[in-house]
């Protein structure tokens, strides 16, 4: 299902120009310097063939040539009319190796030459006899070649625009010998169902891990070789197949238009595509890690992308009679996202793949948001607003420790990410093992954030199916309820008494988990904080009364909270405290909001 996705999409980004993919027996590369040749075959120039980058530096450009990106290795692969300058002109600068150079320019040539009764093209004659009578020494009167460093190069006859490689007749020739090789195996691909070669060694994928080039289908262990088929014969997969899920995998990955499609959730590469070109498609990678803000919020950002970034938030904060004005057909508009991580030796594994209709995507999206929602404790109005939809990445930042105020990820448990992108996606119930861990969290550190509390929220109403509301609910008589309710009020007792509030650093996880050890040493130490002069007289009668209140459908103190109740424990502090940190004038603009 993952290969026959990529296979369809190769066709939509092939007709989009934004992601200059290559057609099939063609790959893009990076060419530096130009050979330009005279019609019968002398040497004209060499020329500089870089351009401007956009922070107006030169580096090589982007050419469509025949074949694919070269593999390393200790052999001798001469590209088809494009390569470095060692195989071109048998020049490489600061040569340390000058002999394997002229056997690298022999073999570029040699190749090259032994094709000339094959392919009638006066462009691709000029270059055989360039090469038969080129001196590798005369490379160094170039100084160009020195100049553009590492970089492949290709041919130019003068005064021609196009490279010898654009010829038509050498593009026939290419494409019709793409299937003839001697050496094939032929097979039923299982990807089209078709017969045809089938590829012995798969495309590399790019940037998936901290390799720079992987492999996604591959074999490299006799256990591994059903049959005795080696390498990748015994996952057939054609030449044609091959590469279309390769490159569309890779225009994911490292295109131009990579930003809007891959982003990292833990040690996982995300890609996210649809079948069609949707506003979704534009939003949806920055908007789960965390790139989209408020649109108003936003710097230099372009209009017709703000248009679709509060199209896609109201359509999550509204539903389905939103939808419509986001993307026209997402009852029928499939989607697909397909999580990654590097291996050892080079290999990549799937982590996760999900798919669904974009409607079931946005409703399980809203469905997410809605189980995690709790009252803000720091509003829009705020320096630092808490976010009104968390990323995922916030998500997953607060299970692991702080080190001076950063979020040492490398300790992000790996198993989450995919069981909770699959809940957030799907409507799956949470982790178990995120509410543990933000649980752990809380208990090392005493920190009740608003993400920390949605997450807990989201876990209690979705897995436990228990009633939990978004703000302070005075009518809630459970008793882990209460007692963080009344753990809020003593501390802020204590911070308007002597200046500074130290219960929540030493006693929170006691009070959490044995709450009849705590609250009667907590309790009697708030009697002597509520008699501190610096609290005035009606203050004390409020807080009072607020104590009471929170006491009086409480009989005793429990022994003993179990996980799930100090999550509400957490989410009674984190109500009350948000209550007693807001206004009187807050309060009723939010009254009549």
């Amino acid at each position: 299902m993952i290969l026959q996705s990529l296979y369809e999409l190769y066709d939509r980004l092939r007709n989009d120009a934004d992601y200059k993919i290559a057609p099939s027996g063609y790959s893009l590369q990076k060419i530096a310097f130009r050979v330009v040749l005279k019609p019968d075959g002398n040497l004209h120039a060499i020329e500089d063939a870089r351009i401007k980058n956009e922070k107006g530096k030169m580096g090589p450009r982007q050419v469509k040539v025949p074949g694919q990106t070269k593999s390393p290795g200790s052999g001798f692969n001469p590209g088809f009319l494009w390569d470095t300058s060692a195989y071109m002109l048998g020049y490489k600068p600061k040569d340390e190796n000058s002999e394997r150079t002229v056997k690298a320019f022999n073999a570029f040539r040699e190749k090259h030459t032994a094709l000339a009764c094959q392919i009638q093209s006066s462009s691709y004659t000029a270059v055989c006899r360039f090469l038969e009578k080129w001196d590798p020494k005369k490379a160094v009167a170039w100084p160009v070649l020195d100049d553009v460093g590492p970089g492949y190069g290709v041919f130019q006859i003068v005064g021609e625009t196009a490279y010898v490689h654009d010829d038509p007749e050498v593009q026939n020739w290419w494409l019709d010998h793409q299937d003839n090789e001697e050496d094939a195996v032929f097979g039923q691909c299982l990807i089209t169902g078709k017969p045809g070669p089938i590829s012995r060694l798969q495309y590399k994928i790019k940037r998936v891990g901290a390799q720079a080039e992987s492999l996604l289908v591959s074999f490299n262990d006799a256990a591994y070789e059903s049959y005795g088929k080696e390498q990748s014969f015994n996952a057939p997969v054609s030449e044609d197949a091959a590469f279309r899920y390769a490159t569309a995998l890779n225009a994911l990955l490292d295109g131009p238009m990579s930003y809007k499609h891959r982003f990292t959730l833990g040690d996982a590469t995300v890609v996210f595509w649809t079948k069609e070109h949707t506003n979704t498609e534009d939003i949806f990678a920055q908007f789960a890690s965390g790139r989209i803000v408020e649109p108003d919020k936003t710097e230099a950002q372009d209009e017709t992308m703000r248009q679709k970034i509060e199209l896609f938030l109201k359509a999550l904060r509204k539903g389905r009679e939103a939808y419509a004005e986001l993307d026209s057909d997402t009852e029928h508009t499939p989607f697909f996202l397909l999580g990654l991580t590097g291996q050892a030796k080079g290999r990549i594994g799937v982590r996760f793949f999900h798919h669904d209709s974009l409607s079931g995507l946005l409703d399980n999206l809203r469905r997410h948001y809605t189980d995690i929602m709790m009252v803000r404790r720091y509003d829009k109005e705020a320096k630092w607003p808490d976010p009104e939809f968390s990323s995922l990445w916030q998500i997953l930042d607060e299970t692991c420790p702080r080190h001076n105020g950063k979020t040492d990820r490398d300790q992000i448990p790996p198993i989450l990410e995919g069981p909770l992108l699959h809940a957030v996606l799907m409507g799956a119930p949470y982790p178990a093992g995120l509410y543990s861990a933000v649980m752990r969290r809380l208990h090392a550190d005493r920190e009740i954030n608003y993400v920390r509390a949605c997450v807990i929220a989201g876990y209690l109403r979705r897995n436990l199916k228990k009633e939990v509301s978004m703000s302070l609910d005075v009518e809630k008589k459970e008793p882990a309820y209460r007692l963080g309710r009344l753990f809020a009020v003593l501390e802020k007792v204590q911070g308007e008494a002597i200046g500074k509030a130290t219960i929540r650093g030493s006693f929170y996880s006691a009070a959490s988990a044995t709450p009849c050890v705590v609250f009667p040493r907590l309790l009697r130490t708030y009697q002597h904080h509520l008699a501190n002069p610096k609290i005035e007289v009606g203050l004390k009668i409020g807080r009072e009364r607020l104590v009471q209140e929170i006491l009086a459908p409480l009989t005793s103190f429990p022994a003993h909270l179990n996980l799930a109740e100090q999550g509400l424990f957490a989410l009674g502090y984190y109500h009350q405290a948000k209550d007693l940190w807001t206004s009187k004038e807050d309060k009723q603009n939010n009254k009549g909001e």
